[in-house]
């Protein structure tokens, strides 16, 4: 006859065993959706973030660089 203890350890076993399969499985689901977004992205041409950060420090260095030549040339003017 089996004892209890010897139930409940299986049943803790096998509670173990879903448990991993349950979060594999997760990680397998989150794997292939970030897959599919990456292939939806790259399909859409989407410009990468880095990309988009470098070209949005340029814009702002642009502008500084603007702002500065107005005040200058502001400066040049009120001399004549």
């Amino acid at each position: 006859m089996t004892k209890p203890k010897e139930i409940i350890d299986d049943i803790a076993q096998l509670a173990g065993g879903a448990a991993g399969l349950i979060g594999s499985a997760s990680q397998q689901i989150r794997d292939d959706i970030k897959t599919r977004v990456e292939d939806v992205a790259d399909r859409m041409d989407l410009v990468p973030r880095e990309d988009l950060d470098r070209v949005e420090a340029l814009l702002h260095k642009a502008l500084d660089d603007q702002k500065d030549m107005l005040a200058r040339i502001e400066t040049l003017e009120a001399k004549k």
